[in-house]
């Protein structure tokens, strides 16, 4: 009798323990699972508001924007509320791969031409990694500069650089927030008003209020100015209303400019004087 509880014991722990220890296995691989799974983008549009945005194209993607910033509001009828003086943004973005976005912009304000890359470094993590972390750069070019206002005037006065290390948080499917510490570069400044390198932070946030649309706030802070600095931080808030294929951005800021470098550093606004209405429209493809 006590062989057959032993061969019995003997063969049940031969079974059951395997399969345990496969359960465990298994439990262990489905939470490893579970940590390496992605957030959704924090942020719908490529931009919060004027700043970049963690959001990328994916992989294959075309991105076509107009964006759009109408003239001071302030003014009243003068500009007939903004419509005379208007500037305008016509680009595009292209994901080649999943990590990377390129780009390429033309703006009305300078004639600039405008190239940017974009890039993550690490993506935010269900019950993993905290952040998603995404590096940014452009290169302007400033077509509009004439020899004859500039006589000494080289090729490479022309170029403008930024670079931003752009860091975001979803904390919930409502909200979500981004740090971005800004570096700045110009060639050609105007050295009583501004220095040629400049540094910022920059912060943004975007609060989800109904199924396609989101309330979106950003503000950038910039360190180095000069006693007699003339500009102000840009400050800018909007609204994102998702159509389908199209993404809509209605924005009210201090500055005028859209490519990054003038946004940043070139604000003339400060909501007594100086309120500029537009919008951004992306067509997704």
């Amino acid at each position: 009798m006590k062989i057959k509880w032993t061969l019995f014991l003997g063969l049940f722990l031969g079974v059951a323990l395997p399969v345990m220890a496969q359960d465990d296995l298994l439990n262990e691989l489905n939470q490893d699972t579970k940590a390496k799974e992605k957030v959704a983008a924090a942020f719908k549009g490529v931009q919060v508001c004027t700043m970049q945005s963690t959001k990328m194209a994916a992989k294959g993607e075309w991105y076509f924007l107009v964006s759009h910033r109408f003239g001071d509001l302030s003014n009243g009828f003068d500009n007939f509320f903004g419509l005379d003086n208007a500037l305008t943004k016509i680009g595009g973005l292209y994901g080649p791969t999943e990590w990377l976005t390129l780009g390429v912009a033309r703006h009305t304000l300078g004639k600039t031409y405008e190239l940017s890359g974009k890039y993550r470094l690490f993506s935010q993590e269900v019950d993993g990694f905290p952040f998603t972390i995404v590096g940014y750069h452009t290169i302007d070019i400033n077509s509009q500069l004439e020899k004859e206002e500039y006589p000494e005037l080289n090729a490479i006065d022309r170029f403008s650089f930024s670079n931003q290390l752009l860091i975001s948080r979803k904390f919930s499917e409502n909200f979500s927030a981004q740090m971005t510490p800004i570096y700045i570069h110009k060639n050609l400044y105007e050295p009583t008003e501004e220095n040629a390198n400049q540094a910022l932070l920059a912060l943004g946030g975007r609060y989800k209020f109904s199924k396609r649309c989101s309330f979106n706030l950003e503000y950038a802070y910039r360190f180095n100015t000069p006693d007699n600095d003339p500009y102000y931080n840009p400050l800018t808030f909007g609204v994102d209303v998702e159509t389908g294929g199209h993404i809509f951005q209605l924005v009210v800021s201090n500055s005028q400019a859209m490519n990054d470098i003038r946004y940043f550093t070139s604000a003339t606004g400060n909501f007594d004087k100086g309120i500029y209405f537009g919008f951004n429209l992306y067509r997704v493809f």
